[in-house]
């Protein structure tokens, strides 16, 4: 089984204003290719792991030939990563649900979940991923660095932030904070809905 580059279910000038066409083109044709390029070059010869989705191979990495291990982590982490951010992004989706109540109760409403959401994803050094996840039937945020992502650490993403440079910089340049604002105007809280519920069980 090979791993393959999923469609947008969206044009890519749709986040328009928010994240630019040129940049959700390159992102996607480019920078998610090549992950998924190179996650089914590690994978060659191994017909074992093939058959394995790439999150089953995150969440046991150790299980993963020592060979092969750093390269599945780092490009199968991009591929999972950028599967899931896509679907969770479009314009004009309200605010609700129960992620929304999780969120009230967990953080002391909106306004205050964004602030530590958008502090921990400014703050993080270098490339990487800012997320909300679910673990231990509570919402935490953390990060990863490069293309880790919370199910190797037990934990499921229901939202995340991909702020990597190549993410933000044709639009934003340096000004990662503006980026991490623009994101809010593109949550797809029903996409963000769903994977709560299925995180809850």
């Amino acid at each position: 089984m090979s791993h393959n580059l999923p469609e947008l279910p969206y044009a890519y000038n749709a986040l328009e204003p928010y994240f630019d066409a040129q940049t959700m083109e390159i992102h996607h044709t480019k920078h998610h290719q090549t992950y998924v390029d190179k996650l089914n070059g590690a994978l060659e010869g191994h017909a074992n792991l093939q058959n394995k989705s790439v999150e089953d191979l995150l969440r046991d990495l150790d299980a993963v030939p020592a060979g092969i291990r750093t390269a599945v982590r780092n490009h199968g982490g991009g591929h999972f990563n950028h599967s899931f951010f896509w679907p969770m992004l479009r314009k004009e989706t309200r605010y609700g649900g129960g992620v929304a109540d999780a969120i009230n109760s967990t953080f002391g409403g909106f306004d205050k979940f964004k602030d530590q959401f958008s502090n921990a994803a400014a703050l993080l050094f270098g490339s990487g991923w800012a997320w909300l996840a679910w673990s231990n039937n509570e919402l935490q945020i953390v990060t990863t660095p490069n293309q880790d992502n919370p199910i190797s650490q037990g934990k499921t993403p229901i939202l995340g932030i991909d702020v990597w440079e190549h993410a933000y910089y044709l639009k934003y340049q340096n000004r990662r904070p503006e980026y991490i604002n623009a994101f809010f105007n593109v949550i797809n809280w029903d996409k963000v809905n769903e994977y709560f519920k299925a995180a809850k069980g």
